[in-house]
């Protein structure tokens, strides 16, 4: 077709846009190039580009799409080059995988019998002959002959080495993250300057894939809107719900539908429940206090929802919360078992068969020291003011504004050190809590702050003797 006869394309230097122009007059391209883009090939149709004085549009000078054309052809040069190497590519590839077809590998009988083992075991099971079912986590290619997966099985994680042949045949080459695979080794410690998870890894001698995953692994099925799992190993709820135990607490277990509200109306989820109206639980604290006469200490580990359409990690709809609730205590007998607590489960978990893993993902991890710092909230505000810490608009926080997350944690990292922030004003807390004697404008309320994570506990004294001694340790901030 002549350009006589092609639709003309439009563009405009300063009403354009090259991503959402179609070339019409109404919406023109920005640049001659992506007119001629449009076009695909020669001969070009009319391209038309701002006019001068009074006129909209002027066709394009010769000399100055002759310019432009050069810059359109080697862009097609190196397309075509690039398309031709990813079909050369790709059938290179796909050789491969034929030729992998032929390669098969079996176990070696005159090796001693595998044991079946989980990767928490791996320690005292090293220089033996074992076998882990798991997922294959990372995985990570050198050349031909050297591959590395890290598996994972619930219990933690181990970096696998394949070599040679195990890495030759058709699973090998297709094998993409999330597979569940079978792998047959012996675990050894790793030379002096090495690192991997527990101080050893996998040296594989014959290995099966189970399962193969989807090209991309998890990341090809999860969206934007997905929220993945990110813990990993044993949960702190065991160490948790041990430490209460071994302080002498009743565990209870409260229902999760509920027909009154403890946080506010807002944030609850409703449901009809046989024809009334009914909810899910904001806190199971009610239900604690009603256990108190009959049992003393007490707490829960459970399920809690908030109707928070929020994806930050302090807002989560449904989140593990737990809470307790002590009689007959004051409210520094509230502050010293905060500050046990935190103590003792991160020492069960650093002893724990998983501890290693807190300073895998966190290399920085400081042990929390007791005493933690125990700061009012009016030092707090003076503490914003003097270090500069303001509000968005510039201005500095007052005596009786709640202070927000963000400078909050500025705070607690300069600091760097654990802080039990102490008798906020009443009128920014619920109408039940104790007021501190010394001065009826607070309360006796505490919220725990950690250096690098943040508010992590919640606590108040009540009136009639009851303290809660904690309200608010959940996995999202744990």
């Amino acid at each position: 077709m002549s350009a006589e006869n092609k639709e003309p394309i439009y563009t405009s230097d300063s009403r354009g846009n090259d991503d959402t122009g179609d070339g019409s007059e109404e919406k023109p391209f920005k640049t001659i190039l992506q007119a001629m883009r449009k076009a695909g090939s020669e001969p070009f149709p009319v391209i038309y580009v701002d006019g001068k004085a009074d006129v909209k549009y002027d066709v394009a000078a010769k000399s100055q799409l002759k310019k432009i054309q050069k810059i359109w052809v080697r862009e097609n040069y190196k397309q075509a080059d690039k398309s031709k190497k990813e079909d050369e590519d790709q059938e290179k590839r796909a050789k491969n995988l034929e030729e992998a077809k032929k390669i098969v590998i079996s176990e070696d009988k005159s090796l001693p019998e595998a044991k079946r083992i989980k990767i928490v075991e791996g320690e005292k099971c090293r220089n033996i002959r074992i076998k882990i079912y798991g997922w294959a986590h990372r995985i990570r290619r050198q050349g031909k002959n050297l591959m590395f997966i890290t598996l994972r099985d619930g219990t933690g994680f181990l970096q696998c080495v394949l070599n040679d042949k195990l890495c030759h045949t058709y699973d090998a080459l297709v094998l993409q993250t999330e597979s569940s695979v079978l792998l047959y080794g012996t675990i050894k410690v790793l030379p002096e300057g090495k690192m991997a998870p527990g101080g050893h890894e996998l040296v594989v001698d014959y290995w099966e894939l189970i399962g193969l995953a989807p090209p991309g692994g998890a990341d090809s099925i999860l969206n934007e809107q997905a929220l993945p799992r990110r813990s990993s190993g044993k949960s702190p709820h065991y160490d948790t719900r041990d430490h209460y135990l071994d302080r002498g607490y009743c565990e209870i277990t409260p229902p999760s539908i509920v027909q009154t509200q403890v946080e506010g109306g807002s944030t609850l989820f409703k449901m009809d429940y046989f024809g009334e109206e009914a909810y899910l639980t904001q806190s199971s604290q009610l239900y604690l206090e009603t256990c108190l006469p009959s049992m003393g200490d007490v707490f829960c580990i459970a399920e809690s929802f908030r109707a928070e359409q929020s994806r930050t990690r302090r807002h989560l709809a449904e989140y593990t919360h737990v809470e307790a609730e002590c009689p007959f205590i004051t409210f520094e007998d509230l502050l010293n078992r905060l500050e046990d607590l935190i103590c003792d489960v991160v020492d069960r978990v650093l002893k724990s068969p998983y501890g290693h893993i807190v300073h895998e993902l966190n290399p920085n991890f400081q042990v929390p020291k007791r005493p933690f710092l125990r700061m009012n909230y009016s030092e707090a505000i003076e503490y914003l003011k003097e270090n500069n810490i303001t509000k968005e608009d510039g201005t500095f926080y007052e005596f009786g504004e709640d202070i927000p997350e963000m400078p909050e944690r500025k705070m607690t990292d300069q600091i760097n050190k654990p802080i039990m922030l102490c008798r906020f004003p009443a009128n920014i807390k619920s109408f039940y809590m104790s007021k501190c004697p010394e001065d009826l404008r607070l309360t006796e309320s505490v919220d725990v702050l950690l250096p690098n994570v943040g508010e992590i506990v919640g606590g108040i004294h009540e009136d009639m003797g009851i303290g809660r001694a904690v309200r608010g340790l959940q996995t999202r901030g744990y």
